[in-house]
């Protein structure tokens, strides 16, 4: 399945938007449409459940201590919010690094799930959490005709919902699937952890108790500290920290924010230990951060 008729409207879809960092992301329609016209450094994110496909180049991603990379024509399936380090390793401006990506629909999971009979659910079990594999033919058809997809009021209506419908059958049914199904069981484990992600994602900047995160994933402290960690990697405490970080980095890259303004407003009470913590995460203080970033652009 050729992807080639996509490229120019990825290409038109990034022309207009600054980059940040080397890498311009714009979203269109509920796709994510990123480049980048040279190798970029690593950024920090979590990211949520995803696909991302890539069209043209190459990108390296690091989670603890697993890497992957993956090129043209191979995708990367996230199954659980996850802190990834990611670049692009290949990319240029005649031939830049382009990619789109589409958060996975839980709820969609569940329903297509509940209509396969003839697949009998994953255990729950601890498995991979992230995938890296060339693009089942299904899988790059639905992307392609998502992106082509007349940006007419009753076409994204009537075919958008079908179309991802589609994507998500065919990820279930391909070589995803065990990853997925796990991710789809409605009181498994990682459905149990997603939900106090996303109490911690819509609200880092405040303290929030083990307890209190424990109730929103209906499980005991105990358990739900061990699963918690089998899930993202980290305790809920160093996940809840690398979310305040990041998106501090995100508003003091974007300027016109005072480093000390940054911290408090993603939840520190201490400058200084916010200093500290940026340093170990990023490799150099929010200010010589900033300097770094400034003369790179």
């Amino acid at each position: 399945m050729s992807l080639d008729p996509v490229l120019p409207l990825v290409l038109a879809r990034t022309a207009d938007t600054p980059a940040r960092e080397g890498l311009v992301i714009t979203e269109g329609n509920g796709l994510n449409f990123a480049r980048a016209d040279g190798p970029t450094g690593y950024l920090h994110s979590i990211y949520a459940p995803l696909l991302c496909l890539v069209l043209q180049g190459a990108k390296e991603v690091a989670a603890g201590t697993d890497n992957w990379r993956f090129h043209t024509g191979q995708t990367l399936l996230v199954s659980a919010d996850t802190p990834i380090q990611g670049r692009v390793v290949e990319a240029s401006g005649t031939a830049p690094y382009l990619a789109i990506s589409l958060n996975l629909d839980l709820a969609l999971l569940r329903d297509v799930l509940g209509e396969i009979s003839a697949i009998a659910g994953a255990p729950d079990a601890p498995g991979p959490r992230i995938l890296v594999s060339e693009t089942d033919a299904a899988v790059a058809d639905c992307i392609r005709r998502l992106v082509l997809l007349p940006e007419r009021a009753d076409a994204q209506a009537v075919l958008r919902p079908a179309l991802l419908k589609e994507l998500h059958y065919w990820l279930l049914q391909g070589r995803h699937g065990p990853m997925l199904r796990r991710l789809a069981r409605p009181e498994g484990h990682a459905q149990r952890i997603a939900r106090a992600v996303a109490v911690l994602r819509a609200d880092f900047a405040r303290a929030l108790p083990v307890r209190q995160l424990a109730e929103a994933a209906g499980m005991s402290p105990s358990a739900f500290h061990q699963h918690f960690k089998a899930v993202t990697s980290l305790t809920p405490l160093q996940f809840q920290k690398q979310l305040r970080l990041i998106e501090a980095r995100h508003r003091l890259m974007a300027g016109g924010l005072a480093v000390s303004s940054a911290a408090f407003d993603v939840g520190y009470e201490s400058v200084s230990q916010f200093s500290r913590d940026y340093s170990r995460m990023f490799g150099a203080s929010p200010r010589q951060d900033l300097t770094i970033s400034r003369q790179a652009a």
